[in-house]
């Protein structure tokens, strides 16, 4: 009787680990296959094996819910049929060499948890679609070329714990809106061309633990509320055309002490005061 229990357990985890997705399932990931040149691939995929065996797959309840193909020499585009992966909430793209942009209708992937394209070569803007993944808690794109601006509605992300979007293109002002997400820890924006100030908002950031706008293009007053961030443990804006007066506090948080960019293009660093929430805007 114990050999027939084990038997049949056997055979119950064979045909588990055989289960087939849809077959729109299975065509979007033949179609990322083919659109990024999967016969080059550091690890390949068999096309004539279950979905559940190939290299990077997650499959559960006969869904692939994540794509893991970080550094696998990837070079193309991502199709558009990336969509039809419906049940997704994993897709690492990671270090590769994918071009073109990000499907404009990445936003129907209402299941989407973590998003990382970062360390491609992607063009073009963020899809505002994206701002529709309600459940998106990691969004990295860094390490691209992307351009424009930030989608305004992007603080309807309100699980997003980390937003990384260093060494891109992107130009404009921060959204107002993206101050109201209370759940992010990181928030790495630095080295692109970004523009404004650093709203008094910011403080609304209760959860923030990293946060980097260096090497960017923004002016105005360093608002004394930073210092309201309790978890605030690391911070880099320096490399802006910040001005006026910080308190001690802040400047020693700051990874360069508060280094900026004067109109002349030389590097100054702000007035430091002693006490904290003490500084005086300068005059000049």
């Amino acid at each position: 009787m114990k050999k027939i229990s084990n038997l049949f357990l056997t055979l119950l985890f064979s045909f588990s680990m055989l289960a087939n997705v849809s077959q729109s399932e299975k065509d979007a990931l033949v179609k990322l296959y083919q659109s990024t040149n999967g016969k080059q691939w550091k690890v390949r995929w068999d096309l004539s094996a279950p979905v559940s065996t190939w290299h990077g797959i997650k499959v559960q309840d006969e869904k692939v819910i994540a794509v893991h193909l970080a550094d696998n020499n990837l070079v193309g585009e991502i199709p558009t049929d990336i969509v039809n992966l419906v049940s997704l909430q994993e897709l690492d793209l990671h270090k590769n060499q994918i071009s073109g942009t990000i499907p404009s209708a990445i936003g129907k992937l209402k299941d989407m948890k973590v998003l990382n394209l970062s360390f491609n070569k992607l063009t073009g803007s963020i899809p505002s679609s994206v701002c529709e993944m309600s459940n998106l808690k990691d969004l990295e794109l860094y390490m691209n070329a992307l351009s424009g601006e930030l989608p305004v509605q992007i603080g309807a992300l309100s699980q997003l714990e980390i937003l990384s979007l260093f060494n891109n293109e992107i130009v404009g002002e921060i959204p107002n809106s993206l101050y109201d997400i209370k759940t992010i820890k990181t928030l790495l924006l630095n080295s692109n061309k970004l523009v404004g100030e650093l709203s008094r908002d910011v403080e609304n950031m209760t959860a923030l633990e990293n946060l980097s706008l260096f090497d960017n293009k923004m002016i105005g007053q360093v608002p004394f509320e930073l210092e309201n961030l309790d978890n605030l443990k690391e911070m880099n804006i320096s490399y802006n055309n910040f001005n006026g007066s910080v308190s001690k506090d802040l400047a020693v948080l700051d990874t360069l002490n508060m280094t900026m960019l004067n109109e002349q293009g030389l590097t100054v660093l702000l007035d430091v005061t002693t006490n904290r929430n003490s500084a005086i805007v300068s005059e000049d």
